[in-house]
């Protein structure tokens, strides 16, 4: 399904009055099967969210190729991106911030399906009332507010609207990091009944290796913008061959 080959991100920086270039991502390649599940793990910095925003096309990309479904996305026109937006949906970090305060719940979840399908009000307060039941919350949701949901609440409803449109690939950036321990147990176990349920993708970028470990099938390790190495998570966790990945685990 995705295709990326020598993937490379950069971004300008002045220091001392200099100008200099940071490269986030540089010369990444792999690939990732329909219905399979890929963790990339790293320490912060390594670049592996910025490969996930090169795919959401949120980042500009240096050089190098993303195919979703054998279709260049680096250089999609407009026509291209609202197909891209309708396939590949992203459930972020910080639920807290990933939701606007001033909209309802029954308004967020629905706001990708107000842009992307032609719904009337009656058909639209279903759709998010199944979603919201698929997630897990009650109907009594839709007119609350974010600032009345905990922090696992809030994240349950992120999931609901990023899978509102039947995505192809969930790409999920750290979305158990912002959450208490007992939460983030929950959420992974939703995200693991969802996979198997709607026969969904996930990119799963994480620092936290018990997750990835607990989640995905393959993993690639990063650092300073390249994958030092990838394969089977339990090969590539138990018994590590680059340096940098055996002191993450030994970490």
């Amino acid at each position: 399904m995705l295709e990326i080959q020598d993937l490379k991100v950069h971004f300008p920086v002045r220091s001392g009055g200099r100008k200099l270039t940071v490269k986030a991502v540089n010369g990444v390649s792999f690939s990732l099967a329909k219905g399979d599940t890929l963790g990339i793990v790293g320490e912060s910095g390594s670049g592996k969210s910025t490969i996930g925003k090169a795919i959401l096309r949120l980042v500009k990309v240096a050089d190098g190729t993303i195919e979703l479904d054998g279709k260049d996305i680096v250089n999609a026109g407009r026509q291209a991106e609202a197909e891209l937006r309708r396939k590949v949906q992203v459930v972020f970090q910080d639920p807290h911030s990933a939701l606007n305060p001033r909209m309802t719940i029954l308004r967020a979840v629905a706001e990708p399906l107000i842009l992307h399908r032609n719904l009337n009000s009656v058909d639209l307060r279903k759709r998010v009332a199944e979603l919201l039941e698929t997630v897990g919350l009650p109907q009594q949701f839709l007119y609350r507010y974010p600032h009345e949901l905990s922090g696992g609440q809030k994240q349950r409803v992120c999931i609901a609207r990023a899978i509102a449109l039947n995505p192809e690939l969930l790409i999920l950036d750290e979305p158990t990091s912002a959450l208490d321990v007992s939460v983030q147990a929950q959420i992974l176990e939703f995200l693991k009944t969802l996979h198997a349920e709607f026969e969904l993708t996930y990119l799963f970028i994480s620092h936290n290796l018990a997750v990835v470990r607990a989640l995905c099938r393959r993993v690639a390790v990063m650092y300073l913008g390249e994958i030092v190495e990838q394969g089977p998570t339990e090969d590539v966790f138990t018994n590590p061959q680059h340096p940098h990945n055996q002191a993450l685990l030994k970490a």
